[in-house]
């Protein structure tokens, strides 16, 4: 019976991927397959020893007896050697399976000759169809019609053995090959069959996966958007709320301080010493800081319409500085700006700017210590503008880099964790990146890279910012 190399991927599983892997439906097939060619041989082995032995206790044990014996024994070792194969996924003389063809001939033709000598009439004669099922499973079509020819010779050789020669061919003969043809014909067809069903199952299957691996991505890449506009919603929410606080309060505080603004003109009207003089020219210079101070706040959170504008890069980052003067955490950090005067201006919305450098710039001073450095540096060439937010803070560890940026993430206890998420939102708007880096001193560093204006910047006026400042103390920056 057949054995040999397949051409479907049960003979190297371990090699052509999850298709042919035993509990895949391709896999499957394949594996019924050889297990029905393996079964083919034994059966043609035992009904071999059952007919052997039965002729045997009919004429006794003589030449042929002992000749059959033989030859069954080395089929029922090859048919051992053969399965031992298949259990591990392999097929014995893979790649030669015209060889198994020709000894399978030369073998069924020596089982016809010694059962009842020369002639067609041996009933060894039917394993020619066993044979060619077990090809037809095992190969393609080319071999099988090979095997066909191969044992219509030997069929043939073994009848013209007979001493009466031609004559002996009659109707045994001519139904034994029309039926190896239409055995022929009839398994290779079916196996044909099988094999498209199996090519069938497998593109399905791949369709199957790729459709899911899609389906993933888009439900992945849903969920983000909506995580993204829940967040957005959260923290427009919150600025609308932090708006209306300080709009209350600049009207809270500011009926005080016209009438305290009132008082001291009217005390500067009247003759007064020295000492009067300079004390209430220090309560005016302060009541004007305090109007400052809520003007600004009012400006930054109210959350009125956008508008797009030219916006010069080193006013905004000027702007989210003087805010970040009066933050409670900022003080006594020494802030360090390098910001050159000649940076481009954007088409922008610039409210956004202002808060995306003021959130870096409170984050950074969020990090620090009592006495700690947080410094702004700005740099550009003909491509691009960046801008750097440093601190000398404990940095981020590596396991939380790639989360920093992530919607409601945060190491703070107070935190909402959409500072950072907006900041990235509203770069990624004007086309740029913000990305995280180690800083050189030593805590976090928060780049800002924006692709610089094709044309039309406006013409700057020089604001030399390179001199370290106290946050937070009288003297400003």
């Amino acid at each position: 019976m057949h054995d040999a190399d397949r051409r479907t991927t049960v003979a190297e599983p371990a090699t052509r991927g999850d298709d042919s892997s035993p509990h895949s439906p391709a896999g499957g097939l394949d594996l019924a397959a050889e297990g029905i060619a393996v079964r083919v041989r034994w059966m043609g082995v035992l009904l071999g020893v059952i007919l052997v032995e039965a002729r045997a206790r009919e004429v006794g044990t003589d030449g042929n007896i002992l000749a059959l014996r033989a030859l069954l024994s080395l089929g029922g070792l090859y048919a051992l050697l053969d399965t031992s194969y298949s259990m591990r996924g392999k097929v014995l003389l893979q790649r030669y399976p015209l060889i198994i063809s020709v000894l399978e001939s030369v073998f069924l033709g020596l089982l016809c000759y010694f059962d009842f000598g020369p002639g067609p009439t041996s009933p060894f004669r039917y394993y020619y169809v066993l044979s060619l099922i077990s090809c037809a499973i095992r190969y393609d079509s080319l071999t099988a019609y090979v095997t066909w020819l191969l044992h219509c010779l030997s069929y043939t050789t073994v009848a013209l053995a007979e001493p009466a020669g031609w004559s002996v061919i009659g109707w045994d003969y001519a139904v034994t090959m029309v039926l190896l043809f239409w055995v022929t014909w009839a398994s290779t067809s079916l196996a044909n069959l099988l094999r498209r069903a199996r090519e069938d199952v497998v593109r399905l299957n791949e369709r199957l996966r790729e459709s899911h691996e899609h389906l993933e991505e888009r439900i992945a890449e849903r969920t983000r958007e909506l995580e993204e506009v829940q967040a957005t919603l959260l923290h427009q929410e919150k600025m609308a709320a932090f708006g209306l606080l300080a709009a209350g309060i600049a009207h809270e505080v500011g009926n005080p301080l016209a009438s305290i603004s009132s008082l001291v003109q009217l005390l500067r009207r009247r003759q007064q010493d020295e000492y009067t003089r300079e004390k209430l020219e220090l309560i005016e210079q302060q009541l004007r800081r305090i109007q400052t101070i809520l003007r600004e706040l009012i400006d930054f959170s109210r959350p009125g319409k956008r508008s797009i504008g030219p916006v010069r890069l080193a006013d905004v980052i000027s702007e989210a500085l003087s805010i970040a003067r009066y933050y409670k955490g900022g003080k006594n950090r020494q802030l360090l700006i390098d910001v050159p005067s000649d940076l481009p201006t954007f088409q922008a919305d610039g409210d956004s700017l202002v808060q995306l450098f003021l959130n870096l710039v409170l984050n950074a001073i969020d990090a620090t210590q009592q006495g700690g450095t947080v410094r702004v540096r700005a740099s550009r060439t003909k491509a691009y503008v960046e801008v750097c937010v440093e601190d000398d803070g404990p940095g981020v560890p590596a396991e939380l880099r790639e989360r920093v940026f992530e919607p409601f993430f945060t190491t703070k206890r107070t935190g909402t964790g959409l500072g950072l998420f907006v900041c990235r939102r509203i770069v990624e708007q004007l086309g740029g990146q913000l990305t995280l880096h180690e800083s050189e001193l030593g805590g976090a560093a928060f780049c800002v890279v924006l692709p610089c204006p094709s044309a039309g910047e406006m013409p700057m006026q020089p604001r030399p910012r390179t001199e370290p400042i106290a946050v937070g103390n009288e003297g400003g920056r």
